[in-house]
């Protein structure tokens, strides 16, 4: 499905986009500290273990089970399902290490401790919060198998499953909404660009098939 985008992907890639939009302007005009701490609350003990596990779901090993299913037993297209991954990837850590390399993470932002929601026994990080990658993972995911599958059922779990990775990062103390809001550009980034390299390979391929 590589000449013509899915419209539940096009669908899909705008909200993500708006999304991203709505955490970037709300943080660049409140301020990126107010918006942390409105959305930084202490749901009880059980929010705190679903959220501690929601964010598993967008750690970078998940892509070996995906690629195991989606391309072992699925059968899609395996050229697109890596470039996703190494161009997220990319897009992810070299600003966060190289470029923006300096910006602090929730706490160490200067917000006092006691202000922050926390859960116990998750290893809190101080720097490269810029954009944050799981948020990243997640949303890169989501719009990759949205559009392999387009259908209701997928957008539906899917879009739910990127949302609920993304605010766990929120949640756990570990970034702030606009960290959230590069994160989901990366993944639209990364995911329509992943699109037009293969669809450029493949049309090519044809091309010199048919010169022959």
């Amino acid at each position: 499905m590589l000449d013509k985008a899915p419209s539940l992907y096009i669908k899909a890639r705008n909200l993500s986009l708006l999304g991203a939009l709505l955490l970037l302007g709300t943080s660049a005009f409140f301020g990126r500290i107010p918006v942390f701490l409105l959305l930084n609350t202490d749901g009880g003990v059980f929010m705190d273990q679903f959220f501690k596990w929601a964010t598993w779901g967008a750690e970078g090993w998940v892509w070996v089970p995906f690629l195991a299913i989606v391309f072992g037993w699925f059968k899609k297209d395996f050229k697109l399902i890596v470039l996703n991954f190494l161009l997220s990837t990319l897009f992810t850590q070299i600003p966060k290490r190289f470029i923006w390399d300096n910006i602090s993470r929730p706490i160490a932002s200067g917000i006092p401790l006691d202000e922050i929601h926390t859960v116990p026994r998750v290893v809190m990080h101080s720097w490269n919060s810029f954009p944050s990658g799981h948020t990243a993972t997640a949303f890169t995911l989501f719009l990759l198998t949205i559009y392999l599958f387009p259908t209701k059922w997928v957008f539906a779990i899917g879009v739910i499953f990127a949302m609920l990775c993304a605010y766990s990062r929120v949640y756990l103390g570990q970034h702030f909404p606009m960290d959230l809001g590069g994160g989901i550009m990366v993944a639209v980034m990364s995911v329509q660009l992943s699109i037009v390299i293969v669809q450029k390979i493949s049309t090519r391929k044809i091309k010199i098939h048919n010169e022959k």
